[in-house]
């Protein structure tokens, strides 16, 4: 009986030791997928920013500007280029709509994000773009990768349409949650105009006709979740300026926009919780549930040896009572 249950014992013990690993190394990189369903909206805002009036054209101040960022999963897109890419692949259309104190747009740029759903790799396909124009992404844009690494990653910036490092510049801890710290700073630089404008008959052509050009630079910074690779929080200090041309009425520069961006505390919050909920998810895959099957296994195995060795062990006859005659062996 207890060979059997040792037996027992130990298939079970070897079972727990293997499903760690498969676990960690086959479950995790299957299981860990962004949704390609998702949807999410961002609100930011520059308080006392400065904003281009184009009526006059000349830079004021405004008490407020705010930007609406939204994500919303494209699944049949996905479904396609997935099968073509033989690998689960995330179609994000992305809008940015910048609008003024009066609630009027100011800018919107559309974006398609063509991504893996698990390592975050940018899939080329077609469809790939930013404002219209075709692009081949390097690197990362909106989410880091699952288990982010302390270390710099190429960040793609949609507004000059080409990726540079974002550099970690430490660990700090934000609202409760341990996250590590990247920064960018893109220089300033000559960037396309958008091709939506706020004032009704100007367009992209009808200002490079004047000799106007739009440039554009940017402090980037993120506090990112290492576990999920999603940023709890982001902000931007960013400057636009229209350089030369006929349109400045002879001035050499003005400012189109100038801020420091940050996400609104409303949408802070409702982050932070949801990145935590995720962040137990991912733990539960790659930490909680594989030590506790690898410490199981190995609890199991000593119960096992130990069954074992019992059932090994001699057994030592009664001793006989006074008088009793110990049998004669033939």
């Amino acid at each position: 009986m207890r060979r059997t249950a040792s037996l027992v014992l130990l298939a079970c013990a070897v079972f727990c030791a293997a499903l760690s690993p498969l676990l960690r190394w086959y479950a995790f990189p299957r299981l860990a997928r962004i949704p390609a369903n998702q949807y999410q909206d961002m609100v930011l805002e520059a308080r006392d920013a400065t904003l281009l009036d184009y009526g006059t054209m000349r830079a004021k101040k405004v008490p407020k500007v705010t930007i609406v960022q939204t994500l919303k999963g494209d699944v049949e897109a996905a479904g396609k280029i997935g099968r073509t890419a033989g690998r689960p692949v995330v179609v994000w259309d992305s809008l940015s709509y910048v609008q003024g104190p009066d609630g009027r747009m100011v800018s919107k740029v559309p974006e398609r994000y063509i991504f893996d759903a698990h390592s975050q790799d940018p899939v080329h396909a077609t469809g790939e773009m930013v404002d219209g124009d075709p692009v081949r992404r390097e690197g990362i844009e909106f989410k880091w990768p699952f288990l982010t690494q302390r270390r710099d990653y190429e960040y793609f910036d949609a507004q000059t349409r080409t990726s540079s490092p974002i550099h970690y510049r430490g660990t700090r801890t934000f609202r409760g949650l341990t996250v590590y710290y990247f920064e960018q700073t893109v220089p300033w630089t000559k960037v396309p105009m958008p091709r939506t404008m706020p004032v009704q008959g100007i367009t992209p052509e009808s200002v490079a006709r004047t000799g106007t050009t739009r440039w554009y630079t940017t402090v980037r910074r993120f506090w990112v979740e290492p576990v999920t690779g999603a940023p709890v929080y982001g902000e931007e200090i960013h400057q636009e300026e229209l350089r030369g041309g006929t349109l400045l009425g002879g001035r050499a520069k003005v400012t189109a926009f100038a801020g420091h961006v940050k996400m609104r505390e409303d949408y802070i919050g409702h982050t932070v919780a949801l990145v935590k909920h995720n962040r137990t998810l991912v733990l539960a895959l790659t930490s909680y549930v594989p030590r506790a099957s690898l410490a199981l296994g190995l609890l199991l195995l000593a119960l096992a040896l130990w069954l074992e060795a019992r059932t090994r062990r001699p057994q030592h006859p009664e001793p006989t009572q006074p008088g009793e005659r110990e049998p004669l062996n033939a």
